[in-house]
């Protein structure tokens, strides 16, 4: 029987106790943030059970959903179970209704080896940073060995959220001036494979030539440069490919040692954990601070900074003042 309470430790109970019923509601209390999203954050933090997590990025109209509709059907024939979180750090008003690519996940609907979530911000303290990592240790905790985090472009925030995951895939496109836009956004320092999609168009070499040029001029402090796959996911061509490069990077991450004497892989889960860390010190300073300035004042002093009629640091002084109870020397 579905679990209906909203009550954030009997549905994290329900959970760990093997309920996915309770999925829905549980991810929903942490997606709404607030004391009740900590509370699940504090609950699973210690029950996950080691699930590999994918974050895949890419510019708007690459084919990221194809591609990951895909990648279930491949997983679930070879047995695996897998969830699936869709990301739209752009839209606080969808509710987490990513209603375009769930449809395109809808042949999997009924498999209960599948689990797709979309997420959208809402009210989360530190915003979808912050409950992406939180979810994801849910749907771990819930026994889900794979989950897939697809995010809609290649902002800040989607980059940061592709980036929160075990191997980072880079979906681009020919014809489009993708690899520039990769440069641009970052994306070069957070891949770990490059997935060419739509690789029956006649610019396809184009892009691998110039993500192979940029890819010359980086370094690869771990001994990894990022593969770079060709598919086409409409076909389905190439993602077993594509599992493949996923595979061989898991495999890296988990033989090589770090300096720490720790695996790569256990070194990049401890640098996110403390990354983690650090946007929630953020996001809690930054309320507190609000809270002891006033949200009206806070929002004044940001707004006479961006005017250039206050100095940030004449800002930053009088917002200490209200916090401690006296300015901070320069």
């Amino acid at each position: 029987m579905a679990v209906r309470t909203r009550d954030p430790d009997v549905l994290a109970s329900a959970v760990l106790d093997g309920d996915r019923t309770a999925l829905p509601r549980l991810l929903s209390v942490v997606e709404g943030g607030g004391e009740a999203a900590r509370a699940v954050g504090r609950r699973v933090y210690t029950q996950t059970k080691g699930g590999y997590t994918v974050g895949i990025t890419g510019p708007p109209g690459a084919g990221k959903s194809t591609l990951t509709d895909r990648l279930i059907g491949s997983l679930r024939g070879g047995g695996a179970e897998v969830a699936v979180l869709a990301v739209d750090p752009s839209s606080p008003y969808s509710g987490g209704a990513l209603l375009g690519d769930r449809v395109r996940m809808m042949d999997h609907a009924l498999d209960p080896g599948v689990f797709v979530r979309s997420m959208a911000t809402r009210g989360h303290l530190g915003g979808l940073a912050l409950a992406v990592p939180e979810a994801v240790r849910v749907l771990d905790a819930a026994g889900f060995p794979t989950v897939l985090v697809e995010t809609v472009g290649v902002g800040q925030s989607e980059v940061e959220i592709a980036g929160a995951a075990d191997t980072t895939m880079v979906v681009l496109t020919p014809g489009a001036g993708d690899g520039v836009q990769a440069s641009k956004a970052g994306l070069l320092e957070v891949a770990d494979i490059f997935v060419i999609n739509k690789a029956d168009h006649p610019q396809v070499a184009e892009l691998e030539r110039d993500l192979s040029f940029m890819m010359d001029l980086a370094t690869w402090p771990n001994g990894w440069r990022p593969p770079i796959v060709r598919t086409i996911a409409v076909k389905g061509d190439g993602v077993g490919d594509v599992l493949a490069a996923i595979e061989a990077h898991r495999a890296h991450l988990s033989g090589g040692t770090g300096p720490s004497g720790l695996s790569l892989l256990e070194e990049r889960r401890a640098a996110r954990a403390l990354s983690e860390l650090r946007r929630v010190l953020a996001a809690l300073l930054d309320r507190h601070v609000k809270d002891a300035v006033g949200e009206s004042r806070y929002q004044q002093l940001m707004d006479e900074v961006a005017a250039r009629r206050v100095d940030p640091w004449t800002a930053a002084d009088e917002i200490l003042r209200g916090v401690t109870g006296s300015g901070r020397d320069r």
